[in-house]
């Protein structure tokens, strides 16, 4: 779909509680793994940004929708699309995936910070490739 990133992951037993079943907060870290990637693929690497030029991500909220299991060996695609992108934070819609079935769905809003957590600019060249990547 235009202007969504899509992130395969397979379920692993780690993953999983003793029934096979995810963990809830496991989500939260599949999430993360898709966001990082999305950025990695718009050419934004965040270890760079906070390197050269003091700023990193911080989630500032998170709504999550749980609607099914993931089970153990699931193969799962995480869409990740930007909502809205402003001088200090980001919002991002992301839905978790079995197939064609829909399983989780985040709400995230990312708030731009400096190396000691106060809210920062986004650098313009972020903004752009961030726009680039997501078709806006």
């Amino acid at each position: 779909m235009k202007g969504t990133h899509s992130f395969p992951i397979r379920i692993y037993y780690e993953d999983t509680d003793a029934a096979g079943v995810v963990y809830h907060s496991n989500y939260l870290k599949f999430a993360e793994r898709a966001r990082t990637e999305a950025l990695r693929l718009s050419g934004i690497d965040q270890s760079d940004l906070m390197r050269e030029h003091k700023i990193g991500f911080a989630v500032r909220r998170v709504e999550v929708d749980f609607l099914k299991p993931a089970m153990l060996d699931d193969l799962l695609t995480i869409e990740t699309r930007l909502d809205d992108i402003s001088r200090v934070s980001l919002t991002m819609h992301q839905v978790i995936r079995r197939g064609d079935t829909v399983l989780v769905k985040l709400n995230v809003k990312l708030a731009i910070v400096d190396e000691k957590m106060k809210l920062a600019k986004l650098p313009e060249f972020v903004k752009k490739a961030m726009l680039k990547l997501f078709n806006q």
